[in-house]
């Protein structure tokens, strides 16, 4: 599977050291060459995005025809055809029109879905707290039920873009649980920010040894939530196929479920982690971070023709995600967050219990209060190691078969290099590399042998 590059905004013909295409067009400004091109001037950026254009201007005037502009210029000479051409037509007003609208985007009015989650913060913020308006747009996040009516509104165009789970884009990539369809994961929403909850009813229970015939319920297959949890049970013997029940059950249904005794656990996004405490009907048995600190779990995705479709418009909307995931990483802007993203038409949760778990200080249905400031947090680099290691999850439990590209297809569908270069033009700080080891549960896993590590298991499907 081969996902092509976003590539250079300039044509593949161009000459990056003379401009032009050379028929030669660069000539037309008296921006002479010998006749062998010899040593041809070293351009800057600005100069080359300058030839480009004023090349697409000439073309447009002469169409595509290569003898009638070069007839042209032969009759009158670089210099002469350049004064003649803006004689008639304003050269210098096209070029300084088009230059002024490159990085415009190309589409402004934008439908981004989320459900609705803590994990999705930077992408709901963005719109009450005016960063999507900060760079042009005219977004409208609009929530979603679950993670499978996400994917299919995201497949069917409906959504231009999306809050997704890090596993779905690298699935939907592959088409494991939908046609395979390209796309992108260019920055992470959160890291951190999940827990495992059990129902009061288990409050004897808090050795995973004693859950065997628990029914736990995860917001969707392809989650951090589902390999964690696997991972975490399989940890202390257990067979998360054989020993336990894994449900697919939307977010905002968990705490009804325990509630109704249909779940005894879950392993899920907050708030509905802190929702089960702050009714009183479930405890928290386990953060994530106790499992892989610095987990990821969220992300901004969208097909990979909207970034080569709209590229001015997928600049402008990663820009806004980053910077709000730069924003809410911030603890001191926590709490302001938590009243911009409390109401009805965003996660529709009392303030108190965005709170306690964007600050990290709450109550844990044991009756002590914890502080932990990096319950969730928010990172927006989307490491290739992390990629890796969800993919030789998915190979575990069988959600993929055969032989696996799994750099390949994390490099594909992680855009580590855009995150970067629109981290440091925002004067953010970004990695320089985008593998490194990663401890689960104190086991080391180093991404350069993803396959060892995927037989190295005692319990999995391709063990």
């Amino acid at each position: 599977m081969t996902i092509k590059s976003l590539g250079n905004p300039f044509s593949e013909k161009t000459d990056l050291r003379h401009g032009a295409d050379c028929g030669c067009d660069g000539c037309l400004s008296g921006h002479g060459h010998d006749k062998d091109h010899a040593e041809p001037e070293l351009m800057s950026a600005e100069q080359i995005t300058e030839r480009v254009v004023e090349s697409a201007i000439v073309r447009s005037i002469f169409g595509q025809s290569d003898i009638n502009r070069r007839s042209f210029m032969g009759m009158l000479g670089g210099g002469t055809a350049a004064a003649a051409l803006a004689s008639v037509f304003p050269l210098d007003q096209a070029k300084a029109a088009i230059l002024d609208n490159l990085g415009t985007p190309e589409k402004t009015d934008l439908n981004i879905g989320f459900v609705p989650i803590t994990c999705a913060t930077p992408i709901i913020m963005a719109q009450p707290m005016g960063f999507y308006e900060r760079y042009g747009l005219n977004a409208q996040v609009i929530k979603t039920a679950g993670w499978a009516v996400a994917r299919d509104k995201s497949l069917s165009g409906e959504y231009d873009a999306s809050h997704m789970l890090t596993p779905m884009p690298l699935a939907m990539t592959m088409g494991a649980g939908s046609v395979a369809t390209p796309y992108i994961m260019p920055a992470v929403e959160n890291i951190n920010g999940q827990a495992i909850v059990l129902s009061n009813e288990h409050l004897d229970k808090r050795d995973p040894a004693q859950w065997k015939g628990f029914t736990f319920g995860v917001p969707f297959e392809y989650s951090m939530h589902n390999f964690l949890l696997r991972y975490y049970v399989a940890e202390f013997g257990l067979d998360p196929d054989v020993d336990i029940q894994i449900r697919v059950v939307p977010p905002p249904e968990m705490v009804a479920n325990l509630r109704a005794g249909n779940l005894d656990g879950y392993l899920s996004p907050d708030p509905f982690n802190q929702r089960a405490v702050w009714e009183g009907i479930g405890f928290i048995h386990t953060l994530t971070k106790d499992i892989w600190e610095g987990h990821p779990c969220c992300a901004f995705a969208a097909p990979q023709s909207f970034a080569t479709e709209l590229p001015n418009t997928y600049g402008a909307l990663l820009k806004s995600i980053i910077d709000a995931t730069q924003f809410a990483s911030n603890p001191d802007n926590r709490k302001d967050i938590s009243e911009a993203i409390a109401p009805t038409n965003y996660l529709n949760q009392p303030v108190p219990v965005i709170e306690q778990v964007l600050t990290g200080t709450y109550a844990d249905g044991l009756g002590e209060v914890q502080k932990v400031p990096d319950r969730i947090d928010f990172d927006p680099f989307p490491w290739h190691s992390m990629g890796v290691w969800i993919l030789t999850q998915m190979k575990r439990w069988g959600y993929i078969e055969g032989d696996v590209d799994y750099q390949g297809v994390a490099e594909q569908v992680y855009l580590a290099a855009d995150a970067k270069k629109i981290m440091t033009d925002l004067g953010y700080d970004a990695p320089d590399v985008t593998y490194k080891s990663h401890t689960i549960m104190g086991k080391t896993f180093d991404p350069k042998d993803p396959e060892g590590y995927v037989k190295g298991f005692a319990i999995g499907k391709a063990s």
